[in-house]
């Protein structure tokens, strides 16, 4: 029995518009509307119960996925003082702020932000929570709790994340080890906040191991093109037989690389099968404040990458933090950012940078996006008429739907006319 109808939608590479109908939480149709469809009804036939959502010709797609976001630190800028502006600065002042998070406090600013995601079509989110002495399992505790609130409109994945060392501080080895064994879907952790990198990497892939949950590094985030992670990275990467369940943020270092050193260094990344996700807010807030002229934007052209077969994704990073003081956990608009900052101006350019919000960044977090018959109806309505247009213009996110109930309503923007 059919449930839900959205109607007059323009999907990728179909010249027609497209009727969709659903029937529980799957796609059971998907019709052409006729090319004449203003001199006909349009309404599709009338079904007892079925409810109709017009798209009026916007284009619909199968939503956004965050895959590189810290909701425990977002929303916290008013605890910060920002003078420097650099990495230290941030990690420190975030580290004290973090000394007065509490469960509440971790839930409602996280909550928050999920709900900006939401409005803006996101429909699968990967966060990283710190468990460390600071935080204990507080912040973890109250993700837990968020991703069951917003079960119903989006995906969360929870990575139990070493974000401060870990070969010296035991303590946050054991409390990665419990919420690997309450709920987290990964591990990650991040090398070059460790006094020894590499036995840091080594940890990590171990505790991987022992629980068989895939794992996210953040890698190589500074300006100096030596002293790379990468290579010991892939090398544990091959080691563990761990291909295809790795996953980079950050790597600003690839961006000061000279091409031969940086293609060298991506070809290893192909050998091993990692994703490599970029976060153009982060770097340029961050990056490049001890120069005086010809300041580096500090970002890999991930567009490079993927032409060499490389997994990539852009993502959003920080909310309203020392490492970002800006964010409404739009994915377009990071996209948008990125475009700019590659200089990209090519359709099919553009298209790659979709992808790398949606189809690429779904496949890290093992979702399937896709609108066809006997799929899961979970989709979103763009003000555009494709996603090339949906980049170029950061187009309004007006609707969603999560298997097959919908989620939101932007109501799209009027103007009225004498």
């Amino acid at each position: 029995m059919t449930t839900l109808i959205i109607k007059n939608a323009q999907l990728n590479h179909r010249e027609s518009l497209v009727n969709i109908s659903i029937n529980g939480i799957h796609i059971e149709r998907i019709e052409e509307v006729p090319a004449n469809f203003d001199k006909v009804v349009t309404d599709p036939k009338p079904i007892n119960g079925a409810s109709i959502y017009d798209a009026k010709g916007n284009f619909v797609c199968s939503g956004f996925v965050e895959s590189h976001i810290h909701l425990d630190k977002a929303c916290i800028l008013d605890r910060c003082t920002i003078e420097q502006g650099d990495l230290d600065e941030a990690v420190e002042e975030t580290g004290k702020a973090k000394e007065e998070f509490t469960e509440a406090d971790v839930f409602e600013r996280a909550s928050r932000v999920v709900e900006m995601a939401i409005k803006k079509g996101t429909i699968g989110l990967r966060t990283f929570v710190e468990t460390d002495p600071k935080t204990e399992m507080r912040a973890f505790d109250a993700i837990k709790k968020v991703r069951e609130k917003y079960a119903f409109a989006i995906d969360i994945e929870i990575c139990a994340f070493a974000q401060s060392g870990l070969t010296d501080e035991p303590y946050t080895h054991e409390l990665l080890k419990l919420a690997l064994s309450q709920g987290a879907d990964l591990i990650g952790g991040c090398p070059y906040k460790d006094d020894n990198p590499d036995k840091h990497i080594e940890m990590i892939f171990d505790l991987a191991e022992q629980f068989d949950v895939d794992v996210d590094f953040h890698l190589d985030f500074d300006l100096d093109p030596a002293g790379s992670s990468i290579p010991k990275l892939v090398e544990e990467t091959i080691k563990r037989h761990y291909q295809g369940r790795v996953s980079i943020g950050h790597v600003t270092k690839l961006s000061a690389m000279d091409k031969d050193l940086r293609l060298q260094m991506a070809a290893l990344l192909k050998l091993a099968d990692i994703t490599l996700t970029v976060l153009p807010a982060t770097y340029i807030f961050l990056n490049g404040r001890d120069y005086n002229a010809l300041i580096p934007r500090g970002m890999v052209n991930a567009n490079e990458l993927l032409e060499m077969g490389i997994n990539t994704t852009i993502s959003s990073n920080n909310i309203l933090n020392a490492f970002t003081p800006f964010g409404d956990a739009s994915l377009i608009r990071m996209a948008n950012m990125y475009a700019n900052i590659s200089q990209l101006a090519k359709d099919d350019e553009i298209a790659d940078v979709f992808d790398m919000i949606t189809k690429n960044a779904a496949k890290l977090l093992s979702h399937q996006p896709n609108i066809t018959v006997g799929a899961k109806a979970t989709l979103i309505v763009l003000e555009a008429k494709d996603g090339v247009e949906a980049i170029r213009t950061n187009s309004q996110v007006l609707a969603g739907f999560k298997d097959g109930k919908q989620t939101f309503n932007n109501q799209a923007a009027e103007i009225y006319f004498d």
